[in-house]
């Protein structure tokens, strides 16, 4: 893998990965945090409408530009960052890197267009009615953060994005989207010289020097956290859960790593992590249930998340209360711990193995370290985790001064 920096401060990550696919992305360092100053929802609007066209191509050139060559455009919005990827045939992948910078640097924002896509997000917003099961955790996570940039909704609110204008949308990208906050990562069976070569001759053809310097992003710490234990009155079938505090940030390197794991043994993808075990291979008491780990700058939030008939809430409830008691009094023997080990490392392994999973987190690190770190210090990361820095996470992340629960019913 080769890393490094553009003169005019693109940073690029390309890598060599034996597939006839080829896959790229541009990250932007700019996300629903960095709203200060603009309308709640900006970012992800934004995202949306710079498909609508640019100072030289038409939205219906850009919609037809990569399916005449079997390729995909895509694109997404979190509270960190916006993507834009594309995965082609490898001798295609000038044209889509080209079309990626294209779409940053020079989206016309047609007045029309703008008008259009506010009715498909606002549409977008009221479909969250329909999915409790996202609704429940966007609201933990907003009551969790209250106070903080990262509590703001990705999508913004109904009143907010019919307030966005074309004017305040050209502001927002001259802010936010300069080559200093972007960062370009390709995957390709490719010589990663040539990759190189190609990333550098893109750069200097759109970024002439006139570009201003990058808004700065100012970390700030998280309040609290206000533990709270609410209950909202859905008349669902389902029952929706969500149980979790605060965790470790991004930057919080031994930390993190000790989340990762927590996270996994707690309720990862596996049937035998321990709250699926209990709670629906053993018992049937869910329809699902997983521990997420979110990690931003400022901080991180931990959660678990379960789907139940109401019947069988309580039952949820105490047997996660269980499990997180074991927990948190008794460290993991040496074998269990070897073993989840290697559970995790393995599901990193296959998901590494995934090009456009290896592109997206390629950009995520640039932007986020200046740097790609390799699979071998994410490993030696994980196998430094002990026993007790689990069990002390688990007592932080899960005490009774810092957990939290949402629950829809």
């Amino acid at each position: 893998m080769l890393v490094g920096k553009a003169p005019s401060g693109l940073g690029y990550a390309v890598k060599r990965s034996g597939r006839s696919v080829g896959y790229c992305s541009l990250t932007i360092k700019c996300g629903t945090r960095d709203e200060d100053g603009f309308h709640s929802g900006i970012a992800h609007f934004a995202e949306h409408t710079i498909f609508k066209g640019t100072a030289r191509k038409s939205a219906r050139v850009i919609n037809s530009y990569l399916d005449r060559l079997g390729g995909d455009l895509n694109a997404f919005t979190t509270k960190e960052e916006i993507v834009l990827q594309a995965t082609v045939l490898k001798e295609d992948l000038g044209k889509a890197a080209g079309l990626l910078l294209e779409l940053a640097t020079s989206p016309a924002f047609p007045e029309d267009d703008i008008e259009i896509e506010k009715g498909v997000v606002i549409d977008e917003i009221g479909s969250y009615k329909d999915s409790p099961s996202e609704e429940v955790y966007d609201k933990f996570e907003e009551t969790l953060l209250a106070g903080h940039p990262l509590a703001r909704p990705i999508l913004g609110t109904t009143a907010s994005v019919r307030k966005i204008t074309r004017q305040e949308l050209i502001r927002f990208r001259d802010k936010r989207f300069t080559p200093g906050n972007m960062a370009l990562s390709i995957v390709a069976d490719i010589d990663e010289r040539k990759l190189e070569r190609e990333v550098l001759r893109l750069s200097e053809k759109v970024f002439d020097g006139s570009w201003a310097e990058s808004a700065e992003r100012i970390l700030q710490p998280v309040d609290g956290p206000a533990v709270f234990n609410k209950r909202v009155d859905k008349r669902n079938h389902e029952v929706n859960a969500v149980i979790g505090g605060l965790a470790p940030s991004l930057y919080d390197k031994e930390e993190r790593f000790t989340a990762i794991l927590l996270a996994n043994i707690l309720g990862g993808p596996a049937s035998n992590s321990k709250l699926n075990d209990l709670l629906r291979e053993r018992n049937g008491w869910v329809y699902g249930v997983e521990t997420s780990y979110t990690q931003y700058s400022d901080t991180g939030v931990m959660a678990i998340t379960l789907g139940c008939d109401r019947s069988n809430l309580d039952k949820c409830l105490k047997g996660v209360e269980k499990v997180l008691r074991k927990m948190q009094d008794d460290p993991l023997s040496d074998s269990a711990l070897k073993a989840s080990k290697k559970q995790l490392l393995g599901q990193l392994a296959i998901s590494s193995d995934n090009g456009e999973t290896q592109c997206l987190s390629m950009g995520k690190s640039l932007v986020s370290f200046g740097a790609v770190a390799s699979e071998e210090s994410n490993r030696a990361a994980i196998e430094a985790v002990t026993a007790e820095r689990i069990r002390d996470a688990a007592r932080k992340i899960f005490g009774p001064g810092t957990l939290s629960s949402l629950i829809f019913l």
